[in-house]
């Protein structure tokens, strides 16, 4: 049985925060040995660039493992994607994840690449040895029309150049398998990584879902409705959930699980403390 893929996201410490924050939550984070950590990106600017590059650094040169550095493409040309993999390559990137990025209500996008399919396309001409990952939507991205349609962008991005995938937060897992049948029976053959958002705040679960078009089962809404006011209960029920979906998707022989840390390495290890053997190697 091939033992599956365990990986982590964190992101570069908001601007008004001291830079060393990254460092308590990669020591927090030692001793999981992830098969990868990714770093997200922003929307493009340079100190965006310059962020990411020199966390995804940091985590491969002193903690030795290996990095995957987000790239977005609504607010970038082509300038700025060649910068940003010059900066990757001098990081000692091992991969990219090419992502269209959240529309901002007051710029306008770029136009040089408005899907993540003509992302991947122009890194997989310019750089054809760097591997690279794409995004996928379990219960189908919010504009599609509908979940086959997004399948069918999906298999674009993949024939483009990606090649491996890692979902975006779901909270059922009937709806990744739901998803994973439909994938592969569009021909996606790639590894897909289920992506799992421990629940931290009943408010920031709800707004995440609505700005994703998540559904909520009815489970979780129990769990939500029952702590909302009580942070500590709350966080380690969602923990318990977390724990949960990983194992029930483990048993289920998924490829993969993305865990996305949101920068908290304390319910990340008790997460692993749960979860770790099942990735025993």
């Amino acid at each position: 049985m091939t033992t599956p893929m365990f990986s982590l996201e964190v992101f570069p410490p908001k601007r008004n925060a001291p830079v060393g924050t990254i460092y308590d939550t990669l020591d927090g984070l030692e001793g999981l040995k992830p098969d990868f950590i990714s770093v997200t990106y922003g929307h493009g600017t340079a100190s965006d660039r310059t962020a990411t590059a020199r966390i995804a650094h940091t985590i491969r040169t002193e903690y030795g493992i290996p990095t995957v550095a987000h790239l977005t493409a609504l607010y970038s040309d082509h300038e700025v994607i060649d910068h940003a993999l010059e900066m990757f390559d001098e990081a000692g990137v091992q991969a990219v994840l090419a992502l269209r990025g959240d529309y901002l209500p007051d710029q306008e996008p770029v136009g040089a690449f408005p899907h993540a399919s003509d992302l991947v396309a122009y890194i997989r001409e310019k750089r054809p040895d760097l591997k690279i990952f794409g995004a996928c939507y379990p219960e189908g991205h919010y504009q599609a029309e509908s979940l086959d349609e997004d399948i069918a962008n999906l298999k674009k991005k993949v024939d483009a150049g990606a090649s491996h995938l890692i979902s975006q937060l779901f909270y059922d897992d009937d709806d990744f398998y739901r998803f994973l049948d439909k994938a592969r029976a569009a021909g996606i053959d790639v590894p897909i990584e289920a992506g799992i958002m421990p629940v931290r705040g009943a408010k920031s679960v709800r707004r995440m879902a609505e700005r994703n078009a998540s559904r909520i089962p009815a489970k979780l809404n129990r769990i939500l409705d029952k702590w909302a006011d009580n942070p500590e209960a709350l966080r380690a029920a969602g923990i318990n959930y977390a724990s949960d979906q990983i194992t029930d998707l483990v048993a289920h022989g998924v490829d993969g699980i993305h865990l996305y840390t949101m920068n908290h390495p304390g319910g990340t290890r008790r997460i692993w403390q749960n979860v770790g053997c099942l990735f025993a190697r």
